[in-house]
């Protein structure tokens, strides 16, 4: 996918693995490891619903590069772009078990 956030800065995101699951209550959780054209960092995005309609994540580093500044950068796109956001959650809703 690619990621626009400026008219002169175009991101490529890079989904590395991906999962869901459920639980016996209905709760969803999910997961996606992922890479940014430009940035060291590796990033794992955490979902969490507890209906599969209303979702909150927790953004952290996945690999060993840890650039605190790209973290945030990361955090501000995920928040301000639905399509990202909407990306990287259909890269695990896509391997929730059936």
């Amino acid at each position: 996918m690619t990621e626009q956030n400026s008219p002169q800065e175009v991101k490529e995101v890079h989904i590395q693995q991906a999962q869901m699951t459920r639980d016996e209550n209905g709760v969803y959780l999910g997961q996606a490891i992922f890479g940014v054209d430009g940035h060291q960092s590796v990033y794992e995005i955490t979902f969490h619903s507890k209906r599969g309609k209303e979702w909150d994540y927790s953004l952290h580093f996945a690999g060993e590069s840890r650039v605190e500044e790209e973290m945030l950068e990361m955090d501000g796109w995920i928040e301000e772009n639905d399509d990202l956001f909407d990306y990287l959650l259909d890269a695990a809703w896509s391997k929730l078990p059936e």
